[in-house]
């Protein structure tokens, strides 16, 4: 305890009297202490001032080496599956250019009506409505509705339905309601909807249209 206490006078004793002295003539623990503390208050200062943004800058880097990287290796992925790729997407050209092809173009969308009636004509049904609509341009496409009402027995009806689905052109039922009659005949209410593809100047038409759309809503 002794020499604790003395040890306890001894550092004291150095701190007194500093006043009005120069620093470099301080006694060693005040001259150490003053060096921690100057290095403290530099170690603070270079953290605020400027290794806090290089840290920050650091885990930016690499958050984008880590984005990078997974980039890369979807790359790679999709070099290995290229070929199977490039067959896939001759499949889905090959699968495009068979529907288009069982799209009518204007000229022929007189004839695919016809065939629709002849249908029902040639099943023995009564048409009591065959109406075409207004045609309604899609993108790359133009689509015909036409409300059809026939009547006839229930066999009849279920062919003409296998009929339409069978025509080479597409065309489709919708809205289907089907109505039993007293004398056992049915009616069928539908909305035939058969489809064309557009020429050229209506394409050219309807992507003008859509880039005034844009631009208006800008």
């Amino acid at each position: 305890m002794a020499d604790l206490k003395s040890i306890g006078e001894s550092l004291a004793a150095q701190f007194r009297g500093l006043d009005g002295r120069h620093p470099g003539q301080w006694p060693i623990m005040p001259r150490l202490l003053c060096g921690v503390g100057v290095l403290a208050v530099a170690i603070g200062l270079g953290w605020y001032c400027y290794w806090s943004d290089q840290l920050g800058e650091l885990d930016r880097g690499e958050q984008e080496e880590l984005k990078l990287k997974d980039a890369y290796k979807s790359k790679i992925q999709q070099a290995i599956n290229l070929d199977a790729l490039r067959k896939q997407k001759e499949q889905v050209g090959q699968y495009v250019a068979t529907l288009e092809k069982q799209l009518p173009s204007k000229a022929e969308m007189d004839a695919l009506l016809s065939d629709i009636n002849q249908a029902g004509l040639g099943r023995g049904l009564q048409f009591e409505l065959f109406k075409p609509g207004q045609v309604v341009v899609r993108d790359y496409y133009a689509e015909l509705p036409i409300d059809i009402k026939i009547t006839g027995n229930y066999h009849d009806v279920g062919s003409f339905t296998s009929d339409i689905a069978n025509l080479p052109r597409i065309v489709t039922l919708n809205n289907l309601n089907l109505v039993a009659g007293k004398d056992g005949a049915l009616t069928l209410d539908a909305v035939a909807k058969t489809f064309r593809y557009l020429d050229k100047d209506e394409v050219l038409a309807q992507r003008n249209a859509t880039k005034d759309k844009k631009g208006g809503k800008k």
